[in-house]
């Protein structure tokens, strides 16, 4: 029996891979201190088909095949999808010819939401987190569906939302007459959330499921831009240029690239795309999950949540999706007050040991690779 500062912590990753996505599964399969029990995708940046591809493909490129992927939901409780082409290309991660083909197909036979609770409950009661990067629905159709999941987790951590009127100072556009926006899909919603409003609002309204949640909003993501410097690391693995890099490393560098133009394009975000989605991944691994914290004091990750601040967030539900302001409103904006309980939404965090922590999983995703192959 190890102690718990050697077991690592179980996880489940609820994600629509995406760019970020992949950096995100990347750290849940490859960080030493977590267990990646499974992936459920969804739709969102993409289909669900083609979500469900990268997910698949990106464990494959990273050495972690055996990872079970199940297609979840492929549009929200009560609306039609949405993609957004116009930041990940038409498959979802477009701007790299060097993902392989899968080798292990997704798992169909067995339904996504009792996958994701079996998998859960099995685990001893206060131990496994559930982390969601992308559209709601799964997440919420498991906690409605199967509610001894929410005391049974220990965390769940989302990437979703945005608060704005200075909450941070992080730039949400570059773009003149962009100052005052919050959201990144209308200029009051963020992405994740606005997918799926009725499947956000249902998770947020939950009191004891908020006390367990954290919610890494536009207002941190838009700190942590991949520059040039940290593309070139990835690149590299150093700061020496004259390394050749792996096939992994130059397609995670694709990934940044074709990332990075398109923030340029739909934002006048020059510096970088924000690598929004492992952050959630990161909140197991840091001072925002106590135990982890004073098991590894030197590792984990340092998240400025103010000493605990808490906020209740409010999804707006009204309108419809579309480019028409006066019908889409503020739909899915998530409205954010300051509460006694509610979910913690981090203000800050340590950027450079975030990005060491992202280049050392790349380093044992190649370890990985070299070591798998005959």
């Amino acid at each position: 029996m190890h102690s718990s500062s050697t077991t690592p912590i179980p996880l489940w990753l609820d994600c629509d891979p995406g760019h970020d996505d992949a950096f995100a599964i990347l750290l849940a399969a490859h960080h030493p201190s977590l267990r990646l029990l499974g992936i459920t995708t969804v739709h969102g940046n993409a289909s669900l088909e083609n979500t469900t591809n990268n997910a698949t493909r990106i464990l494959e490129a990273i050495g972690r095949p055996e990872v079970p992927v199940y297609p979840g939901r492929g549009k929200p409780f009560c609306r039609p999808a949405i993609y957004a082409p116009n930041i990940h290309g038409e498959s979802g991660i477009d701007g790299t010819d060097l993902l392989p083909k899968a080798t292990v197909p997704p798992v169909t036979d067995k339904n996504p939401i009792l996958a994701m609770r079996d998998a859960i409950l099995a685990e001893p009661k206060g131990e496994p987190w559930v982390i969601a990067t992308g559209a709601l629905t799964n997440v919420a159709l498991l906690l409605a569906t199967f509610p001894e999941v929410v005391a049974h987790i220990k965390g769940l951590s989302i990437m979703g939302g945005g608060v704005g009127e200075g909450f941070t100072d992080a730039p949400m556009s570059r773009l003149a007459g962009q100052e005052t926006r919050i959201g990144n899909v209308t200029p009051l919603a963020e992405f994740n959330i606005y997918c799926d409003p009725e499947a956000s609002q249902s998770i947020f309204i939950n009191p004891v499921l908020a006390a367990k949640t954290t919610l890494i909003t536009l207002d941190l993501t838009h700190q942590a831009f991949a520059s040039l410097a940290v593309q070139s690391r990835v690149l590299h693995g150093s700061d020496d240029t004259s390394v050749l890099p792996t096939t992994l490393r130059q397609m995670l560098h694709d990934l940044l690239l074709f990332f990075a133009s398109t923030y340029e394009a739909v934002f006048g975000l020059k510096n970088g795309p924000p690598l929004h989605d492992p952050l959630a991944v990161a909140v197991i691994l840091s001072t925002l999950n106590p135990e982890y914290a004073k098991q590894h004091p030197n590792e984990a990750l340092k998240f400025d949540d103010r000493n605990g601040e808490r906020f209740d967030v409010d999804v707006a539900t009204d309108g419809l999706h579309g480019t028409d302001v006066e019908l889409v409103g503020e739909l899915g904006r998530s409205r954010v007050v300051p509460g006694n309980a509610g979910v913690a939404i981090p203000r800050g965090v340590d950027l450079e040991s975030f990005w060491n922590m992202i280049l050392d999983c790349i380093k044992r995703a190649d370890d990985c690779n070299a070591a798998r192959k005959p």
